[in-house]
């Protein structure tokens, strides 16, 4: 069964940082792009971050220079280092199987269940 499992979520301070993890099994990392997505309270779900099965990054313009996502293929892993963190960052942030599609759980692609970010002073 193919699942994923984001942690390291809590409460940050604005200008804070924070690092989530997103642990996958079932399935191998090296072969499938790991999207980050958010919903924030009363708003859309909507996609932060990709890392493709080559490496590649690519992110939403809202967090460009402030977010870093990675990969440890050995722990089947990816991780998403958030720095400058602003009260409009508190979500949920997910982890997906897939990049940028916030419906894509209702075509079976996995997710994480979610882990609360709250960015606050």
């Amino acid at each position: 069964q193919e699942q994923l499992v984001e942690s390291g979520g809590g409460y940050v301070q604005p200008g804070g940082s924070l690092r989530l993890s997103c642990a996958a099994s079932g399935f191998t990392i090296d072969y499938r792009a790991i999207g980050w997505l958010r919903q924030a309270p009363g708003k859309e779900r909507e996609g932060i971050s990709c890392i493709k099965s080559d490496g590649r990054t690519d992110y939403a313009d809202f967090v460009k220079g402030r977010f870093t996502v990675s990969s440890d293929n050995a722990k089947n892993t990816v991780y998403l280092q958030m720095s400058s963190l602003k009260p409009e960052d508190t979500a949920v942030y997910y982890c997906a199987a897939g990049c940028w599609n916030p419906h894509s759980d209702l075509l079976g692609i996995p997710w994480g269940q979610g882990t609360q970010v709250t960015v606050s002073s």
